[in-house]
């Protein structure tokens, strides 16, 4: 009876295997998260580069500039997801106010005030040594994408980033900014290769 009720509903199959896939996502997590986080990163980082190609500047797949996605998605891996993920550890630890709200606003102006800046300073910078850029061509990549991608983090970043240390557990704190980060991505890949 059940699998004949289940067969005249389609819906219901596919929620059935996104909540085992997140089930077992979750167990990973659990068990390695700086390593299935950094993974997530990178993943999603190379998403977002796609999308900056083909849905934003539309190169179309024969102009698609594979090893600018190699290096977005190396960023996101090998730096961004360790560093992101070990820094909401940091901030769940060291902000320990009392008053939930004041503790939820220190949360934010730590990591749009302290920890975007270096961010994305550290973002141009590695993609300027992937690209095996001079010195003189990294701050000059500096000079001319950092101003414009600082104001555009203020932009979103701080709204994103109360809801998401306000509802979101620490495990999954990464996996929200990395989603809202696909376009965010996109935009710095396009600001970067400018």
């Amino acid at each position: 009876m059940l699998k004949l009720l289940t067969a005249s509903l389609p819906y219901i199959q596919p929620i059935e295997r996104f909540e085992k896939m997140f089930a077992a996502y979750h167990r990973v997590l659990t068990k390695r998260p700086i390593l299935v986080q950094s993974i997530s990163t990178a993943a999603l980082f190379g998403a977002g580069d796609v999308i900056a190609q083909q849905l934003v500047e539309r190169q179309g797949w024969k102009r698609h500039d594979y090893m600018r996605t190699l290096r977005m998605t190396t960023f996101g891996g090998v730096f961004a997801g360790p560093v992101l993920s070990v820094w909401y550890r940091y901030v769940d630890r060291k902000i320990t106010i009392k008053n939930p709200f004041q503790g939820l606003v220190a949360k934010v102006t730590l990591d749009q005030f302290v920890f975007a800046p270096f961010f994305i300073a550290a973002f141009f910078t590695g993609q300027g040594l992937f690209e095996g850029k001079s010195v003189k061509e990294i701050k000059e990549k500096l000079s001319n994408g950092y101003k414009t991608a600082l104001i555009g983090n203020y932009k979103i970043w701080p709204a994103v980033q109360f809801i998401n240390f306000y509802f979101t557990p620490l495990n999954y704190r990464l996996l929200v900014t990395n989603t809202v980060a696909l376009g965010w991505n996109a935009y710095l890949s396009t600001v970067n290769n400018q």
